[in-house]
């Protein structure tokens, strides 16, 4: 059987490669240092786990309304106007299977051939290949660590024609943990306040794990008068360690909403509503894990910044936010390893730290930016340490 065109614009997830790869390794019985992994090593809180096992108890295992349950659409609404102010009733308010889903149902809801989304890199490694998947073509707006590695007002403004349809703004970014202050939202704002046809879609997925005073700001909350073009995305996975229970959510106008529950009606009725239970509870419970997870996240952001620095060739801007590093390995491309071969960009750097010391990171080219790597702290400093100075021992091998 020949498959649809859709299916050949895009290539499986690099992350996901990556991550695959390590497994095979694995199972070849190779130990391996993986820094690649993109979800927290903690356990879901107990008190989330306890609801969702309550829920199975009380019968709670049927088919929900296609947008989510009342309580966990009430949670989610009560979230959003205690952190940024923002009011959306619950038909404003859509509930997927996972962030991932949300933000390509919203795409599938909106985009014809031709139309165009700006998306900012660094990327997440999703955000192209869901937009080629449903006939758009993505934009790469490329954003150079001299600019924080965020989009400016004048790159946005280069970016926009009559066909765009969406700007993407992930902050805290995945891979490199920028964030964008309030001023800076102000002034992408300006320009997009210019142009009221395009829309803009927010990746908010890791908004509470922030590293510096007071909270992460939405674009909704910084300029209402674009209230009505925002997208809000969000979800559970990266702050409650909850990646398997695949709960994400959405927050726009009614007609977008209205679509995409369209959609779901037709994909998977409704997302799990034992997962569904588990979400309410960790949005309107004690947020103790928070606080206590991200207090550890920043204690391994600032061991691995400090050993990657020391690393002849490399250099790692902190992180504002997230979980990740993006590691600028430029100053290792034209070396060779012992047998001669010579490292020619990025992806041979990730090549060597994984047959030479099995250590596993993911290039930078899979985010739109060569010259980089990226490495998950969501793991044990054991394995963090032990990974900085495997890397260390890898590159005093090139010459």
């Amino acid at each position: 059987m020949s498959t649809a065109q859709r299916v050949g614009r895009i290539k499986p997830s690099p992350s996901t490669a990556a991550a695959q790869r390590v497994r095979e390794l694995k199972a070849q019985g190779r130990e391996i240092l993986d820094l690649t992994v993109g979800e927290p090593d903690f356990d879901t809180p107990g008190h989330v786990k306890d609801a969702a096992i309550e829920a199975i108890r009380q019968g709670a295992t049927k088919y929900t309304p296609v947008n989510g349950t009342p309580q966990l659409r009430a949670a989610i609404a009560d979230r959003l106007r205690r952190r940024h102010g923002l009011d959306y009733p619950g038909d404003r308010i859509a509930v997927g299977g996972g962030g991932k889903q949300i933000i390509f149902l919203a795409l599938m809801a909106t985009l014809d051939a031709g139309d165009e989304v700006v998306i900012p890199a660094p990327y997440w490694v999703s955000y192209p290949d869901m937009v080629l998947a449903n006939d758009g073509t993505p934009v790469i707006v490329p954003c150079p660590e001299a600019d924080g590695f965020k989009l400016t007002p004048d790159r946005l403004a280069s970016a926009l024609t009559d066909r765009t349809r969406w700007v993407v703004l992930n902050s805290p970014g995945n891979p490199t943990g920028a964030v964008y202050t309030a001023d800076e939202l102000r002034a992408l704002a300006e320009v997009l306040l210019a142009h009221p046809h395009v829309h803009v879609l927010t990746d908010e997925i890791y908004d509470e794990i922030f590293y510096g005073t007071g909270r992460v700001h939405s674009l909704a909350a910084v300029e209402p008068r674009l209230a009505d073009r925002v997208f809000y995305t969000n979800g559970v996975s990266k702050t409650y360690a909850m990646t398997g229970w695949r709960i994400g959510y959405g927050a726009g106008n009614a007609e977008l909403i209205g679509a995409i529950n369209t959609l779901q009606s037709q994909i998977s009725s409704c997302p799990s509503s034992i997962s569904q239970a588990a979400a309410t509870a960790a949005l309107s419970g004690d947020q103790g894990f928070v606080h206590d997870t991200v207090t550890v996240y920043q204690a391994r952001r600032d061991t691995v910044v400090k050993l990657i620095n020391d690393i002849p060739g490399m250099f790692c801007t902190p992180p504002d936010g997230g979980f990740y590093a993006f590691v600028n390995c430029s100053g290792l491309l034209g070396t060779r390893t012992p047998s001669g071969q010579e490292i020619r960009n990025d992806e041979d750097v990730a090549a060597h730290l994984l047959e030479s010391r099995s250590v596993a990171v993911i290039h930078g080219a899979a985010y739109g930016s060569p010259g980089y790597f990226r490495i998950s702290f969501a793991t044990s400093n054991d394995v963090l340490t032990a990974a900085c100075e495997a890397m260390a021992r890898a590159r005093a091998e090139l010459s």
